[in-house]
């Protein structure tokens, strides 16, 4: 009688185990309702707290009292925080499907910066002044950075492993981090408007600048979601993915131009908000699994709760006075970031 070490047999990675399609659709109505849920939260609570019934006339469109004018300036901030978190979370799902390294994050690889630089430098050097000219500068400027963090950590033995290519965009992020200061201190006349806009927030959103950003996100939304099924093919390794059938290079294209022009936007709107991306995408995997035609969905709705989470939680802790949503997520990413470092197992998606 022969007995097996079922010692070694590994057990299923539980971001791996496949999700019936029941539990998944359980867990994205749950997502919906928590996303529902805090986005009435970031209209009740902030430096003044209003009654759910100024929330409702509020989004009914009164303004007469106090309370109602202070809940209808917080709706066009709920509704930024929802699009850019739901933004964030996506290009971060899509950067790490694209790069199959459990690292990537617009802020980690440096892309965010990338774009914060080339908005900075047009504005500082060139007189940009026109908010759609952030975006298409924001969007070059995102690209090269891409395009520079991939070739640098790709090159030596091993081609862009994961620990390379967070490196690589760690050092790129930080140079490019004391470019924009060094473009921002000698002139006075930028100082003000940039020094908040480097944190990263949603403060002072309007429903006007919304609508000149909200063309390029839809794009970018659509290609990401668009993509899912080649990120799948992807996962199985460039090889396999071609006898699939799939033009790896095309999918791959594509995907990262997706992700690019979300985190261009974004960074354009609300600055350089870091670790959105790098958070949403693995707490999904968890609930989701990997496939990426349910997991770029969970991580949409779920970055956009968490970053809207945020923007509450650094209104409330600070009265009167409010903590930008760029230092809060760093404060939850950075802890989370380590984590995924020291992970031994996590060498690859």
């Amino acid at each position: 009688m022969t007995t097996v070490d079922t010692r070694a047999v590994p057990e299923p990675d539980a971001a791996v185990v496949r999700r019936p399609a029941r539990v998944r659709a359980l867990w994205l109505l749950a997502a919906l309702l928590v996303l529902a849920a805090v986005m009435v939260a970031s209209v009740a609570f902030g430096s003044r707290s209003v009654a759910w019934s100024d929330v409702w006339a509020a989004l009914g469109g009164a303004d007469g009292t106090l309370e109602e004018a202070a809940a209808t300036k917080r709706i066009p901030r709920t509704v930024l925080a929802v699009l850019v978190g739901a933004a964030l979370g996506l290009a971060g799902a899509v950067m790490q499907g694209v790069t199959r390294n459990p690292l990537a994050d617009p802020g980690v690889l440096g892309v965010n910066m990338g774009a914060s630089l080339a908005v900075v430098t047009a504005v500082a050097f060139f007189g940009l002044t026109s908010a759609t000219g952030y975006i298409w500068v924001a969007l070059a400027g995102a690209a090269v950075s891409a395009v520079f963090v991939h070739t640098v950590g790709s090159f030596g033995r091993g081609g862009a492993t994961p620990l390379k290519l967070a490196l690589a965009g760690a050092a790129t992020s930080a140079a490019f981090a004391s470019l924009v200061t060094a473009v921002i201190l000698p002139r006075n006349d930028v100082t003000g408007s940039f020094k908040l806009w480097q944190i990263g927030g949603v403060g002072g959103a309007s429903f006007d600048r919304i609508g000149q950003v909200l063309p390029f996100l839809a794009v970018g939304f659509a290609v990401c979601l668009l993509s899912a099924r080649g990120l799948n093919s992807l996962a199985l390794g460039d090889e396999l993915a071609a006898g699939l059938g799939e033009r790896v290079a095309v999918v791959r294209a594509t995907a990262a131009l997706g992700s690019v022009i979300l985190c261009g936007a974004s960074t354009a709107i609300a600055g350089p908000i870091g670790f959105v991306g790098l958070v949403v995408p693995h707490a999904c995997r968890l609930l989701a699994g990997v496939d990426h035609r349910w997991l770029l969905p969970f991580s949409a709705l779920l970055g956009g709760s968490l970053l809207t989470a945020a923007d509450v939680v650094g209104r409330v802790v600070a009265r009167p006075a409010e903590i930008d949503v760029g230092i809060v997520t760093a404060l939850l990413g950075a802890p989370f970031f380590i984590y995924i470092v020291r992970r031994q197992k996590v060498r690859a998606l």
